[in-house]
């Protein structure tokens, strides 16, 4: 018998043992990983009457800062067909115009008081979420108010505003979703 025949022999009897392993070692890691990691003690969660789920954390550093986070449960995965790329739209126009803030005001403002678009102020779609990102100065309570203002717009006074629509790549095909849905809801 040739070493050739030897190795193939040897390695059907060594496949389904590994294979066996690795579906042990795949059930071990699922049930670990299952378990709810623990929530560090200090942070303080509440539910607002809307439904919002909020997280607190008090941190000394970077001092007189606030890291402020929309995290949304809604990414590319929660789209029709028809809707590919919608969610990353909708990211996309919170910075085109809110209820508090027309066109490019928001950032206008932001970076006249020193909010760094990427850095201090951005946003992300992935496949499951979205999120919306700033740091605002906690030591002037304007400013820190005009930060959670913008978190209201971007959680639910997005203009939607028709010149903005159609600046944003891709947008062609939304247009005509929004007007229907608009029209279906009397929404102006």
């Amino acid at each position: 018998m040739s070493p050739l025949r030897i190795s193939l022999n040897l390695y059907s009897l060594i496949s389904p043992c590994r294979s066996f392993l690795l579906f042990v070692c795949i059930i071990i890691a699922a049930n670990v990983f299952a378990q709810p990691l623990p929530l560090d003690p200090s942070i303080r969660i509440g539910k607002l009457e809307n439904g919002l789920t909020y997280y607190l954390k008090v941190n000394k550093k970077p001092e007189n800062k606030a890291a402020l986070r929309i995290a949304l449960k809604a990414g590319s995965i929660v789209e029709d067909e028809d809707q590919q790329g919608l969610a990353h739209f909708v990211e996309h126009m919170c910075f085109n115009g809110t209820k508090n803030f027309t066109k490019n005001e928001m950032i206008n403002y932001l970076e006249s008081v020193g909010t760094r678009f990427g850095p201090d102020l951005n946003a992300y779609t992935s496949f499951d979420e979205t999120v919306y990102m700033l740091e605002v100065r906690t030591d002037d309570q304007e400013k820190l108010s005009k930060g959670l203002t913008v978190m209201e717009d971007w959680a639910g006074g997005v203009a939607f505003d028709g010149d903005e629509i159609d600046k944003e790549e891709g947008s062609g095909r939304f247009r005509m979703a929004f007007q229907v849905k608009c029209r279906s809801e009397n929404v102006q």
